[in-house]
């Protein structure tokens, strides 16, 4: 897996010459020191380019823009911080004038009921109305902490700072997005239809290539090309083989050697894949195992071509840093009515096991023959943390919307093959019926983390997503 990056964010100190202004002084200190211990990187004005490195003034939201812009590449976020008041207009002024498409975080620092006289009193509590205010005006989006005011330095707004690092990692991670379409839709899945018009319009490219191509790169592909050896390499170091024909393990290398250069040469991501039942038919493999590998390593891969399932895994591990998988919501859980089994035959990634070995594909097996089937990755599904996540095109309204929310996998017994767990949803009948009632597909997205808040709020606030939130939550 790849390591979580450093988030840069550009810092914007309010201040306001009517309120104690040496508050901006400290309040810029304090919150470069949260930035800075939780891994960040602050991109602020300095003392020597405006008072205390703060804005008030426009020539000083001018120094401040100009600043973002010479960062424009490594800012993810914006925060502004109200040590005191803030100047309401300086503050919405460098935004607009940084011209930075990114999510904004606001921040108030709060009074002491016991330090409230005029050389001490912030009034950032009540500024905090007033920033908020002109950047509705100036049309510009932003997101809120969870309590009104919150000092740097507390666990609340570390707390904040994580889950608005998430936003902004989900909202980089889709601008100018390009998806590879490998293959057609199989014709039995009208539920995986979506728009690759109304994707473009939130920036997001498909770049489609036809299996027939992947295959015929497979066909001038020597068994000792390069690409082909090293694959077969990562391969047997990623899962156990044992049992496997070599032949099969052979065809395996070749196509995920061909999938990895195609997708370098034409510049995609991520990706979704024609399986059932094409590949095992007339190439005598299933993808599952080069797909779990680009999964595992943070670059989601879906099958049955769900380009909107693979987005949806990709938004999760943006935010998380972890691999996502895509599942189906397949089973009840006995008589558990907010317990379900989640279940794909399997392509997770090997982070979602608690053991995980190479195997035939069971249902595809007794129609093609389980010598035409091997390359599932199969095990059962670890305990912990989730979220969940499923964005889809709808073509009546011309939007992009969809759902997310928190549960966990449990540890409860299962027997079964490919690649299970059951799930805990609070409430999993209210989300059921939606699912059902709303049209959604019954591929779901699911990850390792506690992120559904920061995708929900990327997708609402930032992509101008329809998006419902299954679970408590402050819009």
């Amino acid at each position: 897996m790849a390591a979580q990056r450093t988030m840069t964010y550009g810092v914007v100190v309010g201040n306001r010459g009517f309120f104690p202004d040496h508050l901006a002084k400290t309040g810029r200190e304090e919150i470069i020191t949260a930035i800075e211990a939780a891994g960040g990187k602050a991109v602020v004005l300095t003392a020597q380019e405006s008072k205390y490195g703060a804005v008030e003034t426009f020539a000083e939201a001018q120094r401040c823009a100009e600043l973002f812009k010479k960062h424009s590449e490594e800012i993810d976020g914006i925060i502004v911080t109200l040590p005191n008041f803030g100047d309401e207009r300086g503050i919405a002024d460098a935004l607009r004038l940084s011209g930075l498409k990114v999510p904004v975080l606001v921040q108030a620092t709060p009074d002491r009921s016991d330090a409230m006289t005029i050389a001490t009193r912030r009034d950032s509590f009540c500024g905090k109305m007033s920033a908020c205010n002109n950047l509705m005006q100036y049309d510009i989006p932003y997101s809120l902490t969870t309590l009104h005011t919150e000092a740097p330095a507390s666990p609340e707004f570390k707390a904040d700072l994580e889950w608005f690092g998430a936003v902004c990692r989900v909202v980089k991670g889709l601008k100018n997005l390009r998806i590879g379409s490998i293959g057609a839709r199989p014709q039995a899945f009208n539920t995986v239809r979506y728009s690759e018009r109304i994707l473009e319009t939130s920036g997001i490219s498909v770049i489609p290539i036809d299996l027939s191509e992947i295959l015929g790169r497979i066909n001038k592909m020597g068994d000792m090309d390069d690409a082909a050896q090293a694959k077969l390499a990562a391969i047997k170091k990623y899962v156990t083989t044992s049992g496997i024909p070599d032949a099969a393990l052979l065809k395996m290398s070749k196509l995920g050697a061909v999938i990895d250069t195609w997708m370098k040469e034409v510049a995609v991501t991520i990706s979704a894949v024609q399986c059932w039942t094409s590949l095992e038919e007339y190439f005598g493999v299933v993808p599952c195992t080069i797909m779990s590998m680009m999964s595992n390593d943070l670059i989601p891969s879906a099958c049955e071509v769900d380009v909107p399932g693979t987005l949806s895994m990709y938004m999760l591990a943006l935010a998380s840093g972890t691999p996502s998988a895509l599942l189906d919501w397949n089973n009840n859980y006995g008589s558990h009515p907010d317990k379900c089994v989640c279940f794909h035959c399997s392509n997770l990634p090997k982070h979602f096991f608690k053991e995980v070995k190479m195997d035939f594909q069971e249902i595809i097996a007794g129609t093609v023959g389980k010598e035409n089937t091997f390359g599932t990755c199969v095990g059962r599904v670890k305990s912990g943390a989730m979220s969940y996540a499923r964005y889809s095109t709808d073509d009546r309204y011309g939007v992009i919307r969809g759902y997310c929310g928190p549960g966990q996998f449990t540890d409860d017994p299962l027997t079964t093959f490919g690649g299970a767990g059951v799930a805990e949803i609070p409430n999993l009948q209210r989300l059921l019926k939606y699912i059902c009632r709303e049209g959604f597909e019954h591929h779901v997205a699911a990850n390792f983390s506690e992120v559904s808040k920061s995708v929900h709020e990327a997708a609402t606030r930032y992509l101008g997503w329809e998006s419902y939130y299954h679970g408590e939550i402050e819009e």
